[in-house]
């Protein structure tokens, strides 16, 4: 069988990629909107408060991710990339399990049973696993699969909970989540064991390219941080300088719409694009990474432009036809955000190039730059204006600011590479 040119699977990946993460985003909202209708609003609360507090202490370990698919495409050495991973997930896991829960149990005195915040910790961290492994492997099919296996798992597993087994609603939610984690954790096992099969926890000799995948995990994990804080921060400054309608618009409308189009085209470039660029650089395919940037500024283009034109010809008659008329002001500020998007999508490539090239250290200066940007920015756009406005502009122009900057570092990365004979 014909082995696919790099821009061939960037392009079938990123599409059903896309595909994927539409049921899932279905399914998933769809389960909130239902539940929400007769769950007690405490319940979802509490449910969602402890959900987000194991899933901050585990994300940091997603920033592996990256650093495993290039040090695994340099070196090719999986046994003693995933030793290393599983022996900092391992602690991980412990911290949290002894940290964490402790603090949701005493410090927040949130009422939940032991058994459930065990369990959902060890599921999600099997899962974070998994999704690492495979993603590492390149085995695409498996993780656009996971994508909407695990909300519908969870659906599933809720309805036997509730109606089957007679437990209570914030009782199944937590059983749901649980299982929904450990089953896909399972079939990805299953399904990469088939293809590869991995060795078992062992010893490993920390030779300087293992020391090297180490600092870049850990430069990586503290950039998967400081992608989440850039978000918190609008929270923040919506929270401290307008009213709680304010708020309200930028959580129920605003935020949801960010994080979807986020989960739709800008985390597939690094599910799909990253890897593949990995290997070209690799490699020393440059016309391949030539191809597949062309087709990613093209896609964001096409993407953002779609979404620039919807917010202004009908993005106030979508925001009252869909939520209640409270919400109206939201549109304004969907509109302003969909004038940054665009670099968004190209921040994503250029980073993603970036850490292909192994400089990690660069991104994360990038992703910080960023944060000061929105910051600063935020205070001096409060000088024109008093509108809400003032925090997605701020959070745009922090974008902005990270791609002028990748920019400038990938045009003096490759310009030796198009020099060269």
């Amino acid at each position: 069988m014909m082995q696919l040119a790099p821009i061939e699977r960037v392009k079938s990946a990123f599409v059903a990629g896309i595909w994927a993460t539409l049921v899932s985003i279905a399914i998933g909202f769809g389960f909130k909107v239902w539940l929400a209708q007769w769950v007690v609003k405490a319940d979802l609360a509490l449910y969602h408060t402890v959900v987000d507090i194991i899933s901050l202490s585990l994300i940091l370990m997603t920033g592996f991710r990256a650093s495993m698919v290039v040090s695994y495409s340099q070196t090719q050495n999986d046994k003693d990339i995933t030793n290393l991973f599983r022996y900092s997930l391992i602690v991980m896991v412990l911290l949290t399990w002894g940290v964490v829960l402790p603090y949701i149990k005493h410090k927040l005195h949130i009422d939940v049973a032991y058994f459930h915040l065990v369990g959902i910790i060890l599921g999600m961290g099997l899962k974070v696993y998994f999704t690492n492994q495979i993603a590492m492997y390149r085995m695409y099919n498996i993780s656009n699969k996971v994508t909407w296996l695990e909300p519908l798992g969870q659906v599933v597993a809720f309805m036997i909970c509730y109606y089957l087994l007679r437990q209570s609603a914030i009782a199944s939610l937590f059983y749901s989540l649980m299982l929904s984690s450990l089953a896909v954790a399972g079939y990805m096992f299953v399904r990469r064991r088939k293809l590869i099969a991995t060795t078992p926890l062992g010893s490993v000799s920390m030779t300087p390219s293992l020391k090297n995948f180490m600092q870049k995990s850990f430069t990586s994990a503290l950039e998967a941080g400081a992608s989440l804080f850039m978000i918190y921060i609008t929270v923040l400054l919506t929270i401290g300088h307008f009213s709680v309608d304010e708020l309200g618009d930028f959580q129920v409308v605003v935020r949801p719409v960010i994080a979807y189009l986020t989960l739709l085209f800008v985390f597939p470039i690094y599910r799909f694009v990253l890897p593949e660029l990995a290997v070209c650089v690799r490699q020393q395919q440059v016309e391949q990474v030539r191809l597949i940037k062309r087709w990613v500024y093209k896609v964001s283009i096409l993407v953002s432009l779609s979404f620039f034109l919807s917010m202004l010809l009908c993005g106030q008659w979508l925001v009252d036809t869909l939520f209640p008329a409270s919400y109206s002001k939201a549109a304004p500020v969907l509109m302003h955000f969909s004038m940054f998007f665009i670099f968004m999508m190209l921040n994503g490539y250029q980073l993603a190039y970036i850490k292909a090239r192994g400089l990690f250290l660069h991104s994360l200066f990038i992703r910080i730059s960023g944060i000061l940007a929105l910051i600063g920015s935020y205070y001096g756009y409060t000088r024109l204006t008093d509108n809400v406005v003032a925090v997605i502009l701020a959070l745009g122009s922090g974008y902005l600011v990270m791609f002028i900057l990748s920019t400038v570092i990938e045009h003096k990365v490759i310009k030796p590479l198009i020099a060269a004979p």
